[in-house]
C-alpha cells in the first residue's frame, strides 16, 4: 500500500464551509473511494494560509485519479466555489514529495 500527500487551495474565509460540506460528505462518493483502494483519508488545513493538506493510503488509485467518474465531477461542480479549481472544476491539487517517514 502506498501512502501520497497532495495540498490544494481554499478560497479566504470558506475554511468553515469546506468542513461543512465534508462533514456531509455523500456515501456514494465514499463507497467509490474505497472501491478503488482509497483508505486512512485525512485532510488538513493551514488557517493562516488557506492550505488544504491531503494525506492518503492507496491500493489502487488515488481520489485525484478519479475524475472521470460521474460522482467525482458532480462533486468538483459542488465544491468549485470556495476552492482554487481548474477549468473542468478539479481542485487545483499539487502532489507532495516524501521527504521523512518515521513508523
Amino acid at each position: 500500500m502506498e501512502k501520497i500527500a497532495f495540498k490544494m487551495k481554499l478560497k479566504p474565509g470558506m475554511s468553515a464551509e469546506y468542513q461543512r460540506r465534508h462533514n456531509a460528505i455523500w456515501p456514494e462518493l465514499i463507497t467509490l473511494l474505497r472501491e478503488n483502494g482509497v483508505s486512512d483519508y485525512s485532510i488538513f488545513l493551514d488557517e493562516e494560509t488557506d492550505t488544504l493538506f491531503a494525506v492518503q493510503y492507496l491500493a489502487g488509485h488515488s481520489s485525484q485519479e478519479l475524475g472521470k467518474e460521474a460522482i467525482v465531477q458532480k462533486w468538483w461542480d459542488y465544491m468549485h466555489d470556495i476552492m482554487e479549481v481548474n477549468p473542468d472544476h478539479s481542485p487545483v491539487s499539487i502532489n507532495l514529495k516524501k521527504v521523512f517517514h518515521m513508523d
